[in-house]
């Protein structure tokens, strides 16, 4: 079994890693079997062992330690488990009970219960240092939130507690080497009275004036802050924190947006992963709480997300709400019937119009507008076939869906047959591998398919390291990517130092709400350290490597201005990569047959269709090596029109136009409305109260707040 098979079996990234996963299984049979003999050296060795490999991946966050601790085997209980068996070794030296054993076993038990303490006030204090909602990009320094705890005392603070055992286990080791029993007691006070200090630390802050402002003022601090700015476009968005990208991709749109932006989130666990914006960004988890914020000011409210908890706010009727979901494409989710719920559908060009149209699920003609997509500003046309160097081509499936349709996803039917006639080609091609971020989250079939895919890039590019034509070349470039990875360790130590500044600890909600303010420098600085970023990663390596990419970082619009063809699926990804103007292939993988289905799917005309067998892709590689070898390069200019509008106006200006319009429509059926108006009720329960309800209103705070519908 080669390492790279270990590293996935492990489920760990990297080898060092793995070499402290393995260390520390050594350390956890050393300590028993030293125990066991007893032997104190191996104990103490294989104890120093398991202390340092265990502390290595618990700061890591692996997913090994998570899995030890799903099923009982939490750093809480290693610890123990060293602890009683520094016990059987001492008792099996033959050292007096009454001296070194009681004593040992005394300080054990009482830490255990100490560090039981600590993690319930730890939790106290995060619980009671958590506000109704959380901000970035605004000033809550009128709320008068007090610092918390310094991140020393809460950051891992369940293991830091832990690790004071090694003053016991030091002093008890020294005990049984020289039978002094002073050594052990001496230890054993010292682990005692330090778990002692550290939980009374941390106590003040569980304290009233340590404490942030409660509910009530802290929501009416909210709604003063929303009557002073006067939002006027949301960006309303609610998901899981591994589908943050879909309002990620809005997020420069809005710092462009006529009016006031304002995004609004759902879910604490969206924070940590937004992008960087000069957007003000409230997350309100409680739809009692969203009910009663001061929303009259809004005028048009923007989902990129057909889910449950959009309810919470299409039932105000004060402002209009449009659908702009997060992608544009012939899947089935593009025409989804919850649409009709919103006052307007935005496409980017007349492919959308034209599917609502055949799809017949309720959403009128008259209330679907182009406005192109403004996201797709950062993808480079494309210049013609790559001259000097070998084509890049990148395969980027999408996920497996929700359901189990055939055609959902390339993966398991073909994605290894694609990659391997890629990297086998005779004519060279270098690939990219970047999969959606959701691959393997339903389907083990899907997560097995993307592993086997990883082996076999992996495998081609060991190949490909000991071509002499590809190592001679590597040795010429080798200063210059070992300066690009010097580059790209200063810029993200420089990235994480402005994260860092920008949110001060994941466990202060608070304080991170409190600092996180909008700062046009900092957005500025941040923006400016990714593009060097992107620049950086791609010079770190050959530009003829095979590449597997996952994360956030390249972006899919990085991988597309890199590369020179792509293979997909049925997604928004073939959508997007149309406004590049570069060759493409889509695989078929429900077997329909390429008339059908190109009939049944836009965005397939001008592509070269590959069945499961990828038998196909000769003609994609003839494609992106030579222009003259191109025959869909018409077709494709034709369609990108159809699908993503015109080139002029830009994307954004039409986006805007639609704002402004839609903004005035849902003015004047206010002052329509303005009679009819009630002057005891404010924020979004009195907006729902005015006017009426509209379409699908109704539905109170126990209205589905999970549920995705698409």
């Amino acid at each position: 079994m080669g390492i790279p098979t270990a590293l996935r079996l492990a489920r760990v990234e990297t080898r060092t890693e793995l070499a402290a996963a393995v260390l520390m299984a050594l350390g956890a049979v050393g300590t028993t079997v030293g125990a066991l003999l007893p032997n104190l050296w191996l104990f103490a060795a294989a104890a120093a062992v398991s202390y340092a490999a265990d502390g290595y991946l618990t700061a890591r966050g692996t997913y090994l330690v998570k899995l030890l601790g799903r099923v009982g085997a939490g750093v809480g209980n290693r610890f123990l488990l060293r602890q009683l068996l520094l016990v059987l070794l001492l008792a099996r030296t033959g050292l007096s009970e009454d001296s070194v054993i009681y004593p040992a076993l005394g300080c054990f038990v009482g830490f255990q219960a100490l560090h039981a303490v600590h993690r319930a006030v730890v939790t106290l204090i995060t619980k009671r240092r958590r506000l109704p909602f959380a901000t970035r990009n605004i000033d809550l320094s009128g709320l008068g939130i007090p610092d918390g705890p310094p991140p020393w005392l809460v950051t891992r603070s369940a293991e830091k507690m832990l690790h004071w055992d090694l003053v016991a286990v030091a002093g008890l080791l020294v005990t049984g080497a020289t039978g002094v029993a002073g050594w052990g007691l001496a230890g054993c006070t010292g682990t005692v009275l330090a778990g002692v200090l550290r939980t009374l630390l941390l106590v003040p802050y569980t304290l009233g004036r340590r404490l942030p402002p409660g509910r009530d003022a802290a929501l009416g601090f909210l709604n003063d802050w929303l009557r002073e700015h006067r939002p006027t476009t949301v960006l309303y968005f609610s998901g899981s924190k591994d589908s943050a990208y879909q309002v990620n991709m809005w997020l420069e749109t809005m710092e462009n947006v006529d009016g006031v932006p304002l995004v609004l989130l759902r879910e604490r666990h969206l924070l940590p992963q937004l992008a960087a914006t000069t957007v003000p960004v409230v997350c309100v988890p409680s739809a009692v709480h969203l009910m009663n914020m001061d929303l009259s000011s809004v005028r048009v409210a923007l989902y990129p997300a057909n889910v449950g908890k959009n309810i919470h706010l299409l039932r105000v009727p004060t402002m209009q709400h449009v659908f702009i979901g997060h992608g544009d494409s012939d899947k089935i989710a593009s025409v989804n019937p919850y649409s009709k719920a919103y006052d307007e559908v935005w496409t980017a060009g007349k492919a959308g119009r034209d599917r609502y149209a055949l799809a017949n699920v309720g959403v009128r003609d008259e209330d679907i507008v182009e406005v192109g997509r403004p996201q797709l500003a950062p993808i480079q046309t494309w210049t013609g076939a790559p001259m000097g160097r070998i084509p890049t081509v990148l395969y980027a499936p999408t996920w497996e869906g929700w359901s189990d349709e055939p055609g959902n996803t390339s993966l398991m039917p073909a994605g290894e047959n694609i990659v391997r006639r890629l990297v086998e080609s005779p004519r060279p091609v270098r690939v990219l591998y970047k999969p959606h971020p959701f691959t393997g989250t339903r389907s083990p079939a899907a997560a097995a398919a993307h592993r086997r895919i990883v082996a076999l890039l992996e495998h081609a590019a060991e190949r490909r390291a000991a071509d002499p034509r590809w190592a001679q070349e590597a040795a010429r470039h080798a200063d210059a990517h070992a300066a690009a990875r010097a580059e790209l360790a200063r810029i993200e130590a420089r990235l994480e130092a402005l994260g860092h500044s920008a949110a001060p600890s994941a466990r202060d909600e608070a304080a991170a709400s409190r600092d996180a303010r909008a700062d046009q420098e900092r957005a500025a600085q941040v923006k400016r350290l990714r593009q060097e970023w992107d620049d950086a990663y791609w010079q770190s390596f050959g530009w003829w490597e095979h590449k597997v990419i996952t994360g956030a970082e390249p972006r899919l619009y990085d991988c597309f201005n890199r590369s020179d063809g792509m293979v997909s699926d049925i997604s928004s990804v073939v959508s997007d990569f149309i406004a590049s103007g570069k060759p493409y292939a889509v695989t078929d993988s429900a077997g329909l047959g390429e008339e059908e289905f190109k009939r049944q799917n836009t965005a397939v005309r001008a592509a070269v269709v590959l069945g499961t067998d990828a038998s196909g892709i000769g003609a994609l590689l003839d494609a992106v090596s030579e222009e003259d070898a191109d025959p869909l390069i018409r077709a494709r200019r034709e369609l990108k029109q159809y699908l993503l509008g015109p080139d002029t106006p830009p994307s954004m200006q039409r986006f805007n136009q639609a704002v402004r319009q839609l903004a005035a429509k849902a003015e004047a059926r206010n002052d329509s409305q303005a009679p009819q108006e009630t002057d005891d009720l404010s924020g979004a329960t009195a907006s729902a109260v005015r006017g009426g309800r509209r379409s699908g209103a109704g539905h109170g705070p126990g209205a589905s707040e999970t549920t995705a519908v698409g």
